[in-house]
């Protein structure tokens, strides 16, 4: 009876593990970077540096970014007339208007912070994470 029980939760966690490998063949990378290296043209001669990895779609920034959000919601958004600017916890997402549809930059939070400070300036939320201190008198202290 004990083999039984054995063959039945291998049984059992063959069957889990088939179902993680098809979805993860079926659906990708599982973050908002996996998303836009899968679905968009890769534009090496785009990037910024080493730490702006560009990408190209013909969709507008507006159209790129709800594909993009409707998949990976992000923590914070900007749009201006610039571009669309999304923040996820470790990576931002970056779209902006090109003559042939969308540039959109990924980039690691660390570098893209100073790079778009000037444009989303407080609107992203930096500091909302652990860094924030209380607020009251001698909070943080």
């Amino acid at each position: 009876m004990t083999y039984r029980r054995w063959f039945v939760v291998g049984a059992v966690f063959a069957v889990i593990g088939a179902l993680v490998a098809a979805f993860a063949i079926f659906y990708g990378n599982f973050s908002p970077r996996g998303y836009v290296e899968d679905r968009y043209t890769r534009a090496a001669s785009r990037d910024i540096g080493a730490e702006a990895v560009a990408y190209t779609s013909p969709r507008s920034p507006s159209q790129v970014a709800k594909e993009v959000t409707d998949a990976w919601q992000p923590a914070d958004q900007y749009v201006d007339g610039s571009g669309v600017y999304l923040r996820y916890d470790d990576d931002s997402v970056v779209i902006l208007p090109i003559a042939t549809g969308s540039l959109i930059l990924l980039e690691q939070l660390r570098t893209a912070y100073p790079r778009y400070h000037s444009t989303v300036g407080n609107h992203w939320g930096w500091g909302r994470g652990n860094t924030v201190r209380g607020g009251g008198p001698g909070s943080g202290k």
